[in-house]
């Protein structure tokens, strides 16, 4: 069975979807609608803008979210998906290239969702850290163990990695404990907030709001949701895990283990970058990744 995921924020890289525009009269439609969308061309940056320019939330997660699914309409009829899952962002992705969610509708969400998720940065300063060598637990436990800080588990990226996110002293207090526990490494992230923390909150109700008023149709295939790493493929329930992922952890090694288990045996990664190719031969070595 075949499994297609979608990677998130960070897999960002200047050229990025040129090739595609360049070849492929499709994906060039698909682009050019997007342009449109937006409101501004979002393929220069893509294609010739700066590092600096891609790192702006409200390009990042646009400019991922549409390589990624102009990717897999560009495949066509060779997109023929068992089960798809996306990382953060990439749930959205997944979610369109399911026929969840149309294009439009889709591009018009990440957007607001970027949008929303750079003002609740701006409204308290924030952060995450990546944290190597521990287990989930041990993790757990120090993020636990502070009190008048917020601090949680973002992202169960594989066994030995995971990311944290929370307030600046937060992350500062915990990067010392991880490190005293015996962490490889606990470093900070060059992110402009907590993302998949309490103090997303803010976001997670103006998302709320245009998820609700947007039409979900039934996918082609189950979507393995980031808030429990489950198979969903109703609607209604799409939407509130959804509305919930931006405030929850991103559970990646318990969705990929559940969806080996639910018979997955070649996972392919559409999108830039190869992060999830990586992340899945740590979680379920035995298990073929495709092209």
């Amino acid at each position: 069975m075949k499994a297609y995921v979608f990677p998130g924020q960070g897999a960002q890289f200047v050229g990025m979807g040129k090739d595609l525009y360049e070849n492929s009269s499709l994906a060039k439609a698909y682009f050019e609608k997007a342009n449109d969308i937006l409101g501004f061309r979002i393929t220069d940056l893509m294609f010739n803008g700066t590092p600096e320019d891609l790192k702006q939330t409200k390009v990042t997660q646009p400019a991922v979210f549409l390589h990624s699914v102009i990717s897999s309409f560009v495949l066509g009829d060779d997109f023929r998906p068992d089960m798809v899952a996306g990382h953060s962002l990439g749930e959205f992705s997944a979610l369109v290239a399911a026929r969840a969610l149309t294009f439009e509708d889709g591009l018009k969400l990440v957007f607001a969702r970027a949008i929303a998720m750079q003002k609740a940065c701006e409204m308290e300063p924030s952060t995450m850290a990546a944290v190597l060598g521990l287990s989930d637990e041990d993790v757990e436990d120090v993020c636990d163990s502070i009190k008048n800080e917020i601090v949680v588990p973002a992202n169960y990226n594989c066994p030995g990695q995971l990311v944290i996110s929370g307030s600046m002293e937060g992350i500062d207090q915990a990067c010392v404990l991880l490190k005293e526990k015996g962490a490889k490494r606990a470093l900070k992230l060059p992110v402009g907030g907590a993302f998949h923390s309490p103090l997303m909150q803010p976001a997670a109700q103006e998302l709320e709001a245009a998820i609700h008023a947007t039409t979900f149709s039934t996918p082609i295939c189950p979507v393995y949701q980031n808030v429990n790493a489950y198979p969903q493929t109703e609607p209604d329930a799409i939407k509130i895990n959804l509305i919930a992922q931006l405030t929850a952890p991103v559970r990646w090694t318990q969705t990929v283990k559940n969806m080996v288990t639910d018979g997955a045996t070649t996972f392919i990664e559409l999108g830039p970058g190869e992060v999830l190719r990586g992340l899945v031969r740590k979680i379920s070595p035995d298990t073929k990744i495709g092209n």
